[in-house]
């Protein structure tokens, strides 16, 4: 195992460019979550790691070498791919034994590892099948069996579970997860996929438009997001944004929405009539609490909770409630944000203001 270091990494094609001047320090054993909408760099960033693609400037480190210069196959890491990458005419057996003959491994390690690799990810029973007779599942668990038998320094997954429906994701997610704390490689796992990157992930880089936005725990970026890019991104249904100025109402501070909508807002140092905007997330308004009034326009019960999608002064907010509500299109009912569970954002820099 070995730790990942990123020093000022940067990428162009050509005269254009995609990742700029990226740090990010992975911990031996972590597992880290590289998340962002498409085209936001976090494929690019990883093949970079993996060597599938030369750095234009920076610095790369795997465990103590700088790895910018040393072949894929020299940098001691195993990708899984999202597109599997099994070789068809091969059974499971021998494409999970395949780098290893290729390296020149005896036989009988061979088939150690191949058979201890089958038993963690439950593929003994299909060591003799085709990647054709298998599911979705079943070869993605091969293709992660043949990282696994070359016990690599680190572990990279490019979005390993998209080609998957939704049920079988969250078990392989779960497996996935399992698998680390038990074999504890140092992971890079892309997706943009943020229920995976918060489910799954020690730490997660939220990248846009090849910057890094915010790198830390699950549950920081949740409740300390830095900039409405990764309070927006964080968070499912997203927060909800309103724009609006700072008052004092009643006593208290507050954000007018409208000239008859105020929300209150946490206290700051932004002086009255500062521009800003209000975050709440969808699960912090509280629903018939005395509050503004919102016009329903589509309710949609899941049965663990219902989403309440309303208008507050032309804005389109969302709400969800542990509680079932017979809400109807067109009805008005009162929200009201948790006490200590709104942000404010500068509309201007998209920073969250302290």
């Amino acid at each position: 195992m070995a730790s990942v270091e990123l020093r000022q990494v940067r990428k162009s094609f050509g005269s254009t460019p995609v990742v700029h001047g990226v740090d990010v320090s992975i911990a031996d054993g972590e597992f880290v979550v590289l998340v962002g909408p498409s085209g936001c760099g976090k494929s690019t960033l990883l093949r970079m790691i993996a060597g599938l693609e030369e750095i234009t400037s920076g610095e790369i480190r795997i465990g103590d070498r700088v790895v910018n210069d040393v072949a894929p196959k020299q940098r001691d890491i195993a990708m899984v791919f999202q597109n599997y990458a099994l070789y068809p005419h091969m059974k499971v057996i021998d494409n999970m034994a395949f780098s290893m003959k290729l390296a020149g491994r005896s036989q009988e390690e061979i088939h150690a590892r191949v058979d201890k690799a089958a038993k963690i990810l439950g593929l003994t029973d299909y060591l003799d099948r085709y990647p054709r007779q298998l599911s979705g599942g079943q070869r993605q668990r091969v293709a992660m069996g043949r990282a696994i038998v070359r016990d690599p320094q680190v572990f990279l997954f490019d979005e390993p579970l998209s080609n998957l429906d939704a049920k079988l994701r969250v078990q392989m997610r779960t497996e996935i997860k399992e698998l680390h704390q038990r074999l504890k490689t140092t992971s890079v796992y892309v997706t943009h996929d943020q229920i995976e990157a918060m489910t799954m992930a020690d730490k997660i880089v939220v990248m846009n438009s090849g910057r890094v936005e915010q790198i830390g725990s699950p549950l920081d970026l949740y409740d300390q997001p830095a900039n409405l890019f990764v309070a927006g991104f964080i968070g499912s249904p997203a927060m909800n944004f309103l724009p609006g100025k700072l008052v004092t109402k009643w006593g208290g501070r507050g954000v007018q929405i409208a000239p008859d909508c105020v929300l209150p807002a946490p206290a700051n140092s932004e002086s009255d009539g500062s521009d800003v905007v209000i975050g709440v997330r969808p699960e912090h308004f509280d629903i018939g609490a005395s509050g503004v009034k919102a016009q329903v326009i589509v309710v949609e019960p899941t049965g663990a909770d219902t989403q309440v999608y309303c208008r507050i002064a032309g804005h389109s907010v969302t709400a969800v409630s542990r509680e079932r509500h017979t809400f109807r299109p067109g009805d008005t009912i009162d929200l009201n944000p948790a006490e200590g569970k709104s942000y404010l954002f500068n509309p201007a820099s998209g920073a969250r203001i302290a």
